[in-house]
């Protein structure tokens, strides 16, 4: 059983980075757009460089969307996590100490979930490891053909 569970492991971990990239696309592009009911419930937008909103929207939109086809997903990771460490300390914990009580599982679970993705990569279904496949294919050295003597 183990052995069956440990290889589809690539798949699981693919499939998991592609829902939370979808979701963190999406709350981005909800303050961004308006869409999905937008910052307020009725389509409203953050303003536009607005410190700290629209750019932690931009990174929910950007970082989201990288993680979500997973294109340089550690590095989109990290700078995703560290967004929703500072949406957490900075937003919801000076209301309340626990995530319950501050309303920030969301930040709180966004950013474990994205420091997970820092440590294990992009798992199947990413372009990360197509482009590894592609260069790995690259460096390695052409086999020598020795021309056939008559």
């Amino acid at each position: 059983m183990t052995a069956r569970l440990n290889s589809a492991q690539p798949y699981a971990l693919g499939l998991f980075r592609i829902v939370v990239g979808l979701l963190f696309a999406c709350h981005g592009a909800s303050s961004l757009f308006g869409v999905l009911g937008g910052t307020d419930g009725s389509g409203g937008t953050v303003e536009t460089g607005a410190w700290p909103n629209w750019y932690a929207a931009v990174i929910e939109l950007v970082g989201g969307s990288l993680v979500l086809i997973g294109l340089g997903t550690r590095a989109a990771a990290f700078i995703s996590s560290g967004a929703m460490a500072y949406a957490y300390f900075k937003v919801h914990q000076p209301n309340a100490l626990w995530p319950m009580e501050n309303s920030g599982e969301g930040a709180a679970m966004f950013c474990w979930a994205f420091f997970l993705l820092v440590f294990t990569g992009s798992g199947a279904f990413g372009l990360d490891r197509l482009f590894a496949k592609r260069s790995t294919a690259a460096q390695k050295p052409a086999t020598e053909h020795t021309p056939v003597a008559a």
